[in-house]
């Protein structure tokens, strides 16, 4: 450790304190105010990664978090750098995911002098997130490090951020006057196993239920409920759809995993149980949900049970702990209703299997442009049972959460109910530094690139290679859809449409790889090529600009 022996910096205190908490890299662009935190971090063995925006700083915590399961960690400089965080501390808040942010700022000597980029920070951060502080002196960074990820795992997981003024970072104090907190004991269990009555009730409810389904969402991933899940929708027999990062519970092809059926399920089922995900505007506010059926809501959120619609039984814990328990209730049944299920899961195979069989010409179009159908059914297909697969745009998005079906947990990244733009290069970097061994495919619409593209130098940087997809209709088209429909063609075009940009060769501007592809038959060979490379990579794909998603002409997101 740098410094006079039995002395210890605040920036050695706070890399103590993210060790004690598992984590094993920091996110950052470089400060004046924040170097002390690196030197530290040297000490402790934590990766530094640096930026081109601390927007992907922020993103890239936010990804690591959801990836590994560990909280993630983003350190920025004061004013600027801290502004520059909100918008990912804001997505992370939306999106359930734990992660801390470490702002600078300018000295406790200089309070309200006009210090260099002095603003009120934890003001502006306070409500999008789960705890904001200013660290008060030296011996209590470590100290406030342990408070802020206390508060990223209570009850629904989420961000927090701390502001350390440059004095209080930089100077040292004997270390048997700071509290440094030992790793795992300074953090209870945050697992809650839900109310024993409303368990068994539930277990009475499906035993019961004639037609039931269950929706599994994000936090069947952020839990690490995958096996419960699983053993729930296969003792039960119950049909499961999946949204959120809850996609890739089931695999592909799993009798039980239903996705196209979704809206005929919440129409007709007369049990439906939510797990883990909001009555947002994904579910239509809970509307989408026939009235006649049984609601029951689980969520590690008191707050998210019953919001915008009743529910008939709520249920706040951890949803691993309470599928398990609901199946072993249910399990001590002489008939547990299994078999009786299977004419509605044969129905609702067929609605599934008739809306897949309507799109498949889409899907395989020869259309030129393409159609984003196609292009996503390529993508679909190009990937394999280890890919991690992340969206990052619009329109070109929404296509492919109809198509694209990760074939395993934890492989699916997007923005989530904040709709972000931007995160697709972060989400990269943050998901192949954390699995390296793993293949990471990225789509992108040419818009949501642009916004944090240039860190694309940073994945070559850093070697970490992936495969990217830019479905390139030079227009931020969801936006556009909207705007014809309401004042016109002939407005149709104003604050929408970007350059006709050949984003290959930004790639191989950058170090990377890069390919056009204009023929929908050359977007497989070039995908391989790509994954070939061993480089992060964009195949430039030119789609339609005049062929929009359904959601989009649906006009859902704002429904």
């Amino acid at each position: 450790m740098s410094g006079e022996p039995g002395l210890i910096s605040g920036g050695h205190l706070v890399a103590k304190a993210l060790k004690a908490e598992g984590v094993e890299v920091v996110f950052t662009l470089c400060g004046g105010h924040i170097i002390d935190i690196y030197d530290g971090c040297v000490d402790e063995g934590i990766d530094v990664i640096d930026v081109r925006h601390e927007q992907v700083a922020a993103h890239a915590a936010d990804g690591y978090a959801r990836v590994t399961g560990k909280p993630g960690c983003a350190v920025v400089t004061a004013g600027p750098g801290t502004t520059d965080a909100v918008t990912g501390v804001a997505n992370a808040l939306r999106a359930e995911s734990p992660m801390l942010l470490i702002g600078g700022q300018g000295a406790l000597s200089q309070h309200k002098m006009g210090s260099l980029q002095d603003l009120p920070h934890v003001d502006m951060m306070s409500p999008i997130t789960k705890f904001a502080a200013t660290v008060p002196s030296t011996e209590r960074a470590a100290d406030l490090v342990s408070m802020a990820f206390r508060e990223c795992y209570h009850g629904a997981p989420g961000p927090s951020f701390l502001e350390i003024p440059r004095d209080v970072l930089d100077a040292k104090v004997p270390i048997e006057k700071a509290r440094v907190p030992k790793a795992g004991g300074y953090r209870a269990s945050t697992r809650t196993a839900g109310d024993p009555e409303a368990i068994e009730r539930l277990a009475d409810l499906v035993v019961h239920a004639e037609k039931p389904c269950v929706l599994l969402g994000s936090q069947v991933w952020t839990c690490r409920a995958t096996d419960a899940a699983i053993e729930f929708v296969r003792e039960l027999n119950v049909p499961a759809f999946m949204n959120g990062s809850g996609r890739g519970t089931l695999a592909p092809g799993d009798p039980h995993h239903l996705q196209l059926a979704r809206r005929y399920a919440f129409q007709n089922a007369d049990l439906i149980i939510i797990v883990g995900t909001p009555f947002d505007f994904r579910m239509g506010y809970g509307k989408r949900l026939s009235p006649d059926a049984t609601v029951v809501q689980i969520d590690l959120d008191y707050r998210t049970v019953g919001k915008n619609r009743d529910v008939d039984l709520g249920i706040v814990g951890d949803a691993g702990l309470v599928l398990s328990s609901v199946t072993q209730a249910a399990s001590g049944r002489i008939d547990n209703g299994a078999t009786g299920r299977k004419e509605w899961l044969e129905e609702l195979r067929t609605v599934e299997t008739q809306a897949y069989e309507k799109r498949l010409p889409r899907q395989h179009s020869d259309a030129n442009p393409i159609d984003p159908y196609r292009l996503v059914h390529e993508i679909n297909e190009f990937l394999t049972p280890d890919s991690i697969y992340v969206g990052d745009g619009g329109d070109i998005v929404t296509f492919s959460g109809q198509v694209v079906q990760p074939k395993a947990p934890g492989h699916w990244m997007d923005p989530g109910p904040l709709g972000t733009l931007g995160v697709g290069v972060p989400f990269v970097l943050a998901a192949k530094y954390a699995r390296p061994d793993q293949e990471v495919v990225a789509l992108f619409g040419d818009g949501a690139f642009s916004l944090t593209g240039w860190d694309f130098e940073t994945l070559v940087r850093f070697n970490l290679p992936f495969v990217g997809i830019v479905g390139n209709n030079s227009s931020m088209n969801q936006i556009r859809y909207g705007q014809i429909q309401k004042y016109g063609d002939d407005r149709g075009r104003v604050g929408n449409t970007l350059g006709d940009v050949p984003y290959s060769e930004f790639a191989k501007m950058l170090g990377g790889y890069g390919e056009e592809v204009r023929d929908p038959a050359d977007i497989q060979p070039a995908l391989q090529r790509a994954r070939e490379s061993g480089k992060p990579s964009l195949i430039n794909v030119w789609v339609d600009p005049d062929v929009y998603a359904p959601g989009t002409m649906n006009q859902t997101m704002y429904k």
